[in-house]
């Protein structure tokens, strides 16, 4: 995938707003047509770039219409549990849960750090690298993520719960979507959640979310004014659906996709149906790989998405590590935004392929992989968690979640994970029951 080179469009916006406050310092005349003039070029290319339009043969491939989209995925057990399984459920659900809460925990205090500077400061506090548990110091630690959670509070000295992250959030929003709205929501009753529950967000979701405050019709917020539609934010609304749908993918992703076209198109909508899918579908197998590849089958088979994760399990066995793993992503998706769903995707499955079903290598060689960390760390945790469930991960992950997670959901701000899981457990219920 070549991109074309672009320029460093922020620097040279910033060396002509400094150049512009320089000479009107030193008297100069002329400025103001000249920033004019850059304006409505900068806006020109702009509309163009809009305007470019999309590459017809890919688009068939790639269509944003559920009922097209489920027309060109190949053959699927689209439901593995006939009847609603709920010791196993209970036991898988905490795992995945709980393996999501502590993948984003380890992940979020070093969100896109690269790799030499995670490693760098392991070396300077005296922890191993990868992490094989939570950081002991992080830079900054008074301030604070999301407006509340201190960055020391995901250190295993200060933690005391699950701290915020949108990762986090965005799961449980899923859930207040379905006790407000059924299991059947539409798109318009997932944008009156948002609007309700959400008070920020960011790229994809910042953009629906201000749209949906503009009055526009949900089923249209995604597509207005978002270069963001394809990147990794609907991938990291998966797991509600996945624990609302237990080894049902097709009805998994199904959600998803309702909840992914709030915000997204194409790849966008396809990660959120595919890692839903996938992660439904560890709740019924012994091995991760087995349930990425059940995900597969819920997505356009020819899509993007679906042919690099095609690779990404083709070239896993010479795949042995983070830093293999990072090489070859930056290798084949060079220009691509480190928050794009796809190259995002490859370290998710990585992940998986490296650790197995070992808990703490999968979270901990995700995380030293870099890019969003803790959006991948947070979706291998909780499928790899769905699959050994809460008794396959180690007690020190979860030793100081006390029961808690803190949230920055409007008049949802903390949780109990024991309720959590009640809450679940009656909504998959009515899923089955319908």
């Amino acid at each position: 995938m070549t991109y074309p080179v672009l320029p460093d469009f922020k620097e040279l916006a910033n060396q002509i707003t400094f150049y512009a406050q320089l000479q009107h310092e030193r008297g100069a005349k002329g400025i103001e047509p000249v920033v004019r003039r850059s304006e409505r070029a900068l806006q020109t290319a702009l509309r163009q770039l809009r305007q470019c339009p999309p590459d017809r043969k890919m688009a068939a491939k790639e269509p944003d219409s559920l009922r097209a989209i489920r027309a060109l995925r190949p053959r699927g057990p689209r439901k593995m549990w006939m009847d609603f399984e709920a010791p196993e459920y209970r036991e898988k659900l905490a795992g995945a849960m709980l393996g999501r809460f502590a993948g984003c925990t380890l992940g979020a205090p070093v969100e896109f750090w690269e790799i030499k500077k995670m490693q760098d400061w392991a070396k300077e506090i005296g922890d191993v690298f990868p992490p094989t548990d939570y950081w002991r110091e992080i830079p900054d630690r008074n301030r604070l993520r999301y407006r509340a959670s201190r960055c020391d509070a995901y250190t295993r000295a200060k933690m005391d719960g699950v701290p915020v992250d949108d990762d986090i959030a965005y799961t449980l929003l899923g859930l207040l979507v379905v006790e407000d709205y059924g299991p059947d929501f539409t798109i318009e009753e997932n944008g009156k959640a948002w609007v309700k529950y959400l008070p920020y967000a960011c790229t994809a979701e910042d953009i629906a979310l201000k749209n949906l405050k503009k009055g526009i019709a949900a089923k249209r917020v995604g597509a207005i004014d978002n270069p963001y539609c394809e990147w990794i934010g609907a991938d990291i609304r998966s797991d509600p659906w996945a624990y609302l749908a237990p080894a049902w993918p097709e009805r998994a992703a199904g959600m998803a996709y309702r909840d992914a076209y709030l915000s997204h198109r194409r790849q966008g909508i396809y990660g959120e149906m595919f890692f839903s899918a996938a992660i439904s579908a560890a709740f019924a197998v012994k091995d991760p790989i087995e349930a990425i590849q059940i995900g597969l089958t819920e997505i356009p088979k020819e899509c993007a998405l679906a042919q690099n994760v095609r690779w990404a399990l083709k070239v896993a066995p010479k795949i042995k590590n983070y830093r293999q793993a990072r090489e070859a992503v930056d290798k084949r998706f060079q220009g691509m935004s480190g928050v794009h769903t796809i190259n995002n995707a490859c370290l998710t499955i990585w992940g998986l392929t490296i650790g197995g079903t070992d808990f703490t290598k999968v979270i901990s060689e995700t995380v030293a992989m870099g890019l969003d960390n803790d959006c991948t760390a947070a979706t291998a945790g909780s499928m790899v968690g769905a699959v050994v469930g809460q008794k396959g991960i180690p007690k020190h992950w979860t030793r100081k979640f006390n029961n808690t997670v803190y949230s920055y959901l409007i008049k949802r701000k903390k949780f109990a994970i024991d309720d959590l899981l009640r809450r679940f457990e009656k909504q998959a219920r009515r899923v089955y029951d319908a």
